[in-house]
Parts: structure tokens; sequence; C-alpha cells
């Protein structure tokens, strides 16, 4: 007996080989989620950079300077003052999400706060990744 493969994976991976040849040849993107995977894991694997760098870089502070980390730009000096810009826009995401998960005593979370922190810290996240990926890839060619 030979093996016969069904007719109608072969029809259907007749229609998707011409869809993903249709939409290379015309150079435009195909929307239905098949060319639009890799992009967004890209921005998945951004993210998650971007929250990785934000948490280790928040655990850091606090544990050398002994104080919470905080989204601020003041300091003693002027030294001081651009590391906590550079510190709160490196950290802010993982801030970010920690200040929506805050509430005040004997209350319950927001919903909308915590939709908010979460909108917000993960699009910072993206950023933050993307920025430290950048300089990761110049850095190592």
């Amino acid at each position: 007996m030979s093996y016969r493969p069904r007719r109608e994976k072969t029809v259907c991976f007749r229609i998707f080989r011409w869809r993903v040849d249709a939409a290379s040849a015309s150079g435009t993107r195909d929307f239905g989620g098949v060319m639009m995977q890799s992009e967004f894991m890209l921005a998945v694997f951004l993210m998650a950079v971007g929250i990785s760098v934000a948490g280790a870089g928040t655990h850091l502070y606090q544990g050398l300077t002994q104080q919470e980390a905080m989204l601020r730009y003041d300091g003693r000096t002027v030294f001081g003052m651009f590391g906590n810009l550079i510190m709160s826009f490196l950290c802010g995401p993982y801030i970010m999400l920690q200040l929506g998960v805050r509430s005040r005593e004997g209350e319950t979370i927001s919903i909308s706060q915590l939709l908010i922190a979460a909108f917000v810290g993960f699009g910072w996240a993206f950023i933050t990744g993307l920025l430290i990926t950048a300089i990761f890839i110049s850095i190592t060619g």
C-alpha cells in the first residue's frame, strides 16, 4: 500500500503557499496572521528585554543605595540629578508596574489604575528594550 496524503491538507498548503508567494512578490505584508507572527514575537522579545533590565536595575539600585527606587529627577548635585534621571528611565517600566498594583490602606486594587499602569509600563518597556538591544547589537556587531 502506498501512502497518500489527504486531499484537504494538500489544497490548504497550496493556498497557504500561494498567499506567501503573492505577499512576498508584491512586497506587502500578509495581515492574515502568518507573516505578522515574526513582528509580534520581536515586539514581545523587546518588551521582555525592557522588563528584565528594568527589574534587575531596580533591585540593583535598591540594594546598592538602600533606598526605594522612585521616578524622580532630583539630586544633591548635577551628577546625582542625572543619575536619578537615567535610573528613572531604565527602571521606569518596573516601577510603573509596581505603582499599578499598590493600593491605599484598606482598599482593593483599582482595575483601571492597574490597566493604565500596565499599558504605560509595557509601552515604556518596549522603548527601553529597543534601546538596550540596539546598544547591545551596535557593540557586539
